[in-house]
């Protein structure tokens, strides 16, 4: 996609009707819809091959678990899934590679956008706040470009690997899907609660640095050093609190996931000693839960930076380019 075509859609810092979240979605579709639904494919493509791996390897030990077994048939599972693992990191590689041009392009969508209003600003008022534009241009901008690329394509791709990883164990064990399952829905909950509590945070740094910034732009160094120098301290206290959030949640997240995985071996193996289910079912339902572990982190991570960035695009949305620091 080139300049002239991104220039023709409507950008991420235009103003879109709706929810805050759908208004960043929506901005986001418009700017790259045709290059997110190569994207979708890509991601389906590796969530679909995301329990092939644990199949051949639930046959891999049942094959060596039968005492007396053909050693040809144990390489033709082995080149199986060598062959699955490389198709999916292929496809990873080039979904990856896509989304980060996607990223760049709109990067520099932005920073071309807010120079443009700038302009457009000192054209009618005479003057623009150069620290709060610096800081949108270098900064701002560029976290929310990189977030468009992976914007839909990621999620697509951890959640189908989600769904097609319990989707296995359910079928080989249901009890052992269900207590996949299970370990999925307190962490939603305690996700949501702990990210709206950072998003305040985050939406109050933003702005504590961006009037810092004008302040030191516009006037004396030596007039506002204390006044800069108070908003460092809100800063840090800020973001202490912040670092409070995310880490007790990810202490609580860690936890459900140990308990999860020894309820695994500990029900799994009650169930092969009472013979009602084999080996192998055990070991791919295990290496599966340790599997969904990846997928979860990256959603809990991108619920988070999905939230944080539709704060960020309300911040550059409404930039007062205009305005003095006082005045915000």
């Amino acid at each position: 996609m080139c300049y002239a075509d991104l220039g023709a859609t409507v950008s991420l810092v235009d103003h879109a009707k709706g929810g805050k979240m759908l208004q960043l979605y929506s901005a986001i579709w418009r700017v790259s819809g045709p290059r997110q639904i190569v994207l979708i494919l890509l991601s389906l493509s590796i969530a679909a091959l995301a329990a092939a791996p644990l199949k051949f390897q639930q046959d891999i030990v049942n094959l060596l678990t039968e005492g007396s077994f053909d050693t040809s048939e144990l390489f033709i599972l082995g080149g199986g899934m060598m062959g699955v693992v490389l198709l999916s990191l292929g496809l990873k590689w080039l979904m990856g590679y896509r989304s980060q041009i996607l990223g760049e392009d709109v990067i520099r969508l932005l920073r071309s956008r807010l120079l443009d209003g700038a302009v457009s600003e000192q054209g009618i008022n005479g003057r623009v706040r150069t620290g709060a534009l610096s800081t949108a241009i270098s900064a701002e901008a560029e976290e929310l470009g990189k977030f468009t690329g992976s914007a839909i394509s990621e999620p697509v791709m951890q959640l189908g690997t989600l769904i097609s990883v319990i989707g296995f164990i359910a079928s080989t064990q249901p009890v052992l899907g269900v207590v996949a399952l299970s370990m999925l829905v307190p962490q939603i909950g305690i996700v949501v609660f702990s990210q709206s509590k950072v998003n305040m945070l985050l939406a109050k740094r933003v702005k504590i640095l961006r009037r810092a910034a004008d302040q030191l732009t516009e006037t004396e160094l030596r007039a506002v050093v204390t006044s800069v120098k108070e908003d460092f301290d809100r800063i840090y206290e800020t973001r202490r609190t912040m670092f409070h959030w995310k880490l007790s949640t990810k202490f609580i997240l860690s936890a459900i996931n140990g308990a999860g995985t020894v309820f695994v071996f500990m029900l799994g193996g009650a169930l092969v000693l009472e013979g009602r289910t084999d080996v192998g079912t055990i070991v791919a339902a295990t290496l599966g839960l340790s599997r969904l572990q990846a997928p979860t982190a990256f959603l809990i991570a991108f619920y988070r930076q999905v939230s944080a960035n539709r704060v960020k695009y309300e911040l550059l949305r409404t930039l007062p380019l205009g305005q003095t620091a006082a005045s915000t």
